[in-house]
């Protein structure tokens, strides 16, 4: 774990998840297996703290979040101490705490999804860019069966990903789906056999981590996003006008450049987190 990451979040060590680094990829893995990776406080701020490591690791490219055993996270783990128990009326609610850190990281997120990922198990994965998902995976917004409301700003994120009606059935119907559902309504990448979604996972994560530019990444994944709450072109013209002007004098430009002519890998050098202006005023309307 970055020095620096340590400091900024206070945590050294794990109890609920893993967190591991190779070849320029965070892994981060849900790891209660026995509760079938039930949500809970602590691995809320875990998970939070980890997605805020990998971005203060100038090493880490691309983030895989996945989970151990046969399920990815049935949700509310019910057993431990309410997560509507929060000491500080102010905090973030338990989702949030993922889900904000994982919108304003400034590297691709993955989702491997291996199993049933219901309730916050799938509403917290919601900002990341892609999730891939084994055909055995089920999903569902179980929230209004259970007597509660949709967290992680997932009333947000989920009409963006399969549009308005998709969202209104399957978060008031509440009902379990299947992967193939999920695939064609827009909410997953790809579906893979068991055997092959890991593999499929890190594929794409080593192409993103080789031949994408960090800096071009952090811009495009939280520009997306910041766009997509405005009515009209008009912001994202004016965040071009910021953009464009930087990336014609990025050293990344003359790199991309020669690495596509002379037929090779990219060896790009820019560093999202120093190297970028403060991305919240670039994006600021």
């Amino acid at each position: 774990m970055a020095a620096d990451a340590v400091s900024q979040t206070g945590v050294t060590s794990f109890s609920t998840i893993i967190y591991s680094v190779e070849d320029a990829i965070a892994t981060i893995t849900l790891n209660r297996p026995a509760a079938r990776n039930g949500f809970t406080l602590t691995m809320a701020d875990e998970l939070g703290a980890a997605l805020t490591t990998a971005d203060l690791d100038d090493a880490v490219r691309v983030v895989v979040l996945t989970a151990a055993g046969d399920y990815f996270c049935v949700g509310m783990d019910f057993a431990e101490p309410a997560l509507t128990d929060v000491a500080d009326p102010d905090a973030d609610e338990p989702a949030t705490r993922v889900v904000r850190p994982m919108t304003n990281l400034n590297k691709p997120v993955i989702v491997a999804i291996q199993g049933p990922a219901v309730g916050v198990g799938i509403s917290m994965t919601l900002a990341a860019d892609f999730r891939l998902a084994s055909d055995t995976a089920r999903f569902g917004f179980v929230f209004a069966r259970r007597g509660l409301f949709p967290e992680g700003g997932s009333t947000w994120f989920l009409p963006q990903l399969v549009g308005l009606a998709k969202a209104k059935e399957w978060m008031l119907t509440g009902r379990v789906f299947d992967a193939p559902e999920a695939l064609v309504a827009g909410l997953l990448t790809s579906v893979h056999s068991p055997a092959d979604l890991l593999p499929a996972a890190y594929t794409l994560a080593r192409d993103l981590a080789t031949n994408i530019a960090p800096t071009s990444a952090a811009v495009i994944r939280r520009s997306l996003v910041a766009m997509a709450s405005h009515g009209d072109p008009e912001a994202a013209f004016a965040l071009d006008k910021k953009t464009i002007p930087y990336a014609a004098t990025s050293p990344d430009l003359l790199e991309g450049i020669s690495s596509f002519l002379e037929k090779r890998t990219p060896h790009f050098t820019g560093i999202p987190r120093t190297d970028l202006p403060q991305l919240p005023d670039w994006l600021a309307p």
